[in-house]
């Protein structure tokens, strides 16, 4: 018996002074059509701040006249896109809005180069949060990676930044804030609390409902059942569509009941005049 052997097709080299930019997406059309133009703006920016320092932005995938946006916008693209990148490049990812991180989380998993994470300060669209949610899911992965952010990219912090990246490969921040917890400072009766109720929910156990874990990509909030039972907490896994349906089986009468409830209870609900 004979059989095809598959070939590996390797992406072509780049230049020294070529970097790509990849950015992740929304699932969703009408949300990566509606965000197009701040993300074209944003990446019209940074790449004239490479381009006066000498490197060339390379878009890792095109514009897509037929989608109308230029994201990556599901898990399959994006392991094809990382398919033509070079694994020792330098890989920006860059967001000017809310993201599905799984859509590149592949390609950075097997990536050797220096990778950036980039977004802009603005509260137009939430980039930042993007930004973050992926920042936290590399984080999760173990890949090593850098991150930066600027409202216009023109200020210092940025630029210095940016030139560490380019010639180290990584940037420092100041962490100085962020120390250690010192236990042996916690107020002893909060101490005493704690562990009793550690060791009651290890006995006792607890079920915890989890609606769609990793939904819109965020791989940073799954909690792996083997870390997670150790302490006693146990998952229910549930499904946002059966909750829906459900929802469809209550009645008017009930709800009402919910409600008169939670008003006595001094819930405050800001509604229109038919919700």
């Amino acid at each position: 018996m004979s059989y095809q052997i598959p070939s590996i097709t390797e992406p072509k080299p780049l230049k020294e002074n070529e970097i790509v930019l990849v950015t992740s997406g929304d699932l969703r059309l009408s949300a990566n059509q509606e965000c197009w133009p701040a993300q074209k703006a944003m990446e019209d920016k940074v790449g004239k701040v490479f381009d006066k320092l000498g490197y060339k932005i390379v878009r890792g995938h095109p514009y897509d006249s037929n989608l109308k946006h230029g994201f990556i916008w599901n898990q399959r693209m994006g392991m094809d896109v990382f398919k033509k990148i070079p694994k020792d490049a330098r890989v920006i990812v860059a967001e000017s809005v809310w993201q599905y991180s799984h859509h590149v989380l592949a390609g950075l998993l097997d990536h050797k180069g220096p990778i950036l994470t980039l977004a802009n300060w603005s509260g137009q669209w939430p980039g930042l949060v993007g930004m973050l949610n992926m920042n936290a899911s590399l984080t999760k992965m173990g890949i090593k990676y850098s991150t930066i952010w600027s409202i216009d990219f023109e200020d210092e912090f940025f630029l210095k930044a940016v030139k560490q990246w380019l010639k180290e490969g990584k940037i420092t921040h100041d962490t100085s804030h962020a120390r250690p917890l010192d236990v042996a400072k916690l107020p002893k009766k909060e101490v005493e609390l704690g562990k009793a109720l550690a060791k009651q929910l290890r006995s006792e156990k607890a079920v915890m409902g989890i609606f769609d874990e990793g939904c819109m990509g965020m791989y940073n909030g799954i909690i792996e059942d083997e870390l997670l039972n150790p302490l006693g907490i146990y998952k229910e896994r549930l499904s946002q569509s059966a909750l829906v349906a459900k929802m469809r089986t209550v009645s008017d009468a009930e709800a009402q009941n919910i409600r008169d409830w939670l008003d006595l209870k001094g819930m405050t609900f800001v509604t229109g005049r038919d919700e």
